[in-house]
C-alpha cells in the first residue's frame, strides 16, 4: 500500500481540473449543488452500511458549520474564481500556503510557535505567487473582473484555513463517514443559497458534466474518502500531506493536456520558486502540525 499517499495527491490534485472542465456546461454553484446532495447521500449510505457512530446532536453544529467553511466556502469561491479566469494550476498554487497560514494563526490561537524555516518559505512562497500572477495583471490582461477573481480565490483559502482551524476544536465522537455526510449537507444548503440569490440555472447536460459529476462524488468524495480512512489508519497520513506541494505542478501539467493551459517561462519560475518556499515550511512543521490531508 505505499502507493496509496501518491494516489491520494493525483485525485486531489484532479479536483481543480473539475472546476474548468464543468464551466462551459453549468453554472458553478449550481453544480456544486448536485455534487455536495449526492456525495451527503454517499455517505449516509456509507456510515448506515458499515454501522459507523453519529456525533451526538449538540455536536452537529459545529459539524455543520467545518463543512460550510472547508467544503461549501472553500469550492464554491474557488470554482467561481476559475470560473471566471483563474487557471486551476494557479487556484491550486494558493491551496499550497493554507497550511502554513494556518500554523501561522494556531501561533497566535493555540500557542503552537511555528519555526523561523515557516517565515522564511513564506517569504520564498509569496515571492513565487508574485511571479506566477505578474501575467495576470499585465494592463492587457487586467480587467474589472480580475480583482473579484482574487478576492475569491483568497476568501477560498481564507475559509479553508478557518474550517481547518475549527475542526482542530472537535472533541465529540462520529466517524468519518458520518461527519462527511454532515458537512456536505451543510455544503448543500450554503450552494443552493448562493444558486437562488445569484439566480443561476444554467445545466447543459452531456457527457463532460456529468462525467465530472460522477467523478467528483465517486472519484474525489468517495474513493478520496476511503484512501484517507486507509491512510489514517496504516499511519501514512503524514506522508501524503508531505506530498501536498506536488498538487500545483500536477494541476498545471493536467491543465496543459486537457485545456492547453501552457505557463511562461515567468510563471514556471514563480512556481519553482513558490514550491521550494513550501516545501521548506513544510519540512520543518510537518511532523508535529500537518492534519491529516481530507479529500476534496
Amino acid at each position: 500500500m505505499v502507493f496509496l499517499p501518491g494516489l491520494f495527491v493525483v485525485l486531489w490534485s484532479t479536483g481543480f481540473i473539475v472546476s474548468r472542465a464543468i464551466a462551459p456546461f453549468a453554472d458553478s454553484t449550481l453544480f456544486l449543488c448536485a455534487r455536495f446532495g449526492l456525495s451527503a447521500l454517499l455517505f449516509c449510505i456509507v456510515a448506515k452500511l458499515i454501522g459507523a457512530a453519529w456525533p451526538p446532536l449538540r455536536a452537529w453544529p459545529r459539524h455543520m458549520a467545518i463543512g460550510i467553511l472547508m467544503y461549501g466556502s472553500y469550492l464554491c469561491a474557488s470554482f467561481k474564481a476559475v470560473a471566471l479566469g483563474l487557471p486551476p494550476a494557479v487556484m491550486a498554487l494558493f491551496g499550497a500556503f493554507q497550511p502554513m497560514l494556518t500554523a501561522l494563526i494556531a501561533w497566535h490561537c493555540f500557542g503552537e510557535r511555528p519555526g523561523a524555516s515557516l517565515f522564511a518559505g513564506l517569504a520564498a512562497g509569496f515571492c513565487g505567487v508574485a511571479l506566477v500572477m505578474l501575467p495576470l495583471l499585465l494592463p492587457s490582461r487586467l480587467d474589472g473582473g480580475m480583482t473579484t477573481v482574487l478576492l475569491l480565490a483568497a476568501f477560498a483559502i481564507a475559509a479553508l484555513t478557518a474550517g481547518t482551524l475549527l475542526q482542530r476544536t472537535l472533541t465529540s465522537s462520529g466517524s468519518l463517514w458520518s461527519s462527511a455526510a454532515l458537512q456536505n449537507a451543510a455544503s448543500l444548503l450554503l450552494a443552493g443559497l448562493l444558486a437562488w440569490l445569484s439566480g443561476e440555472s444554467r445545466w447543459e447536460p452531456g457527457v463532460v458534466l456529468y462525467g465530472a459529476l460522477f467523478w467528483s462524488v465517486l472519484g474525489l468524495s468517495g474513493a478520496g474518502s476511503l484512501i484517507l480512512v486507509l491512510l489514517v489508519n496504516r499511519g501514512h497520513a503524514a506522508r501524503a500531506t508531505s506530498l501536498l506541494y506536488l498538487v500545483p505542478p500536477l494541476v498545471a501539467a493536467q491543465a496543459y493536456y486537457f485545456f492547453d493551459g501552457a505557463l511562461t517561462t515567468m510563471q514556471m519560475a514563480g512556481f519553482a520558486i513558490a514550491l521550494a518556499g513550501v516545501a521548506v515550511c513544510r519540512r520543518k512543521e510537518r511532523p508535529n502540525h500537518d492534519p491529516a490531508p481530507r479529500a476534496q
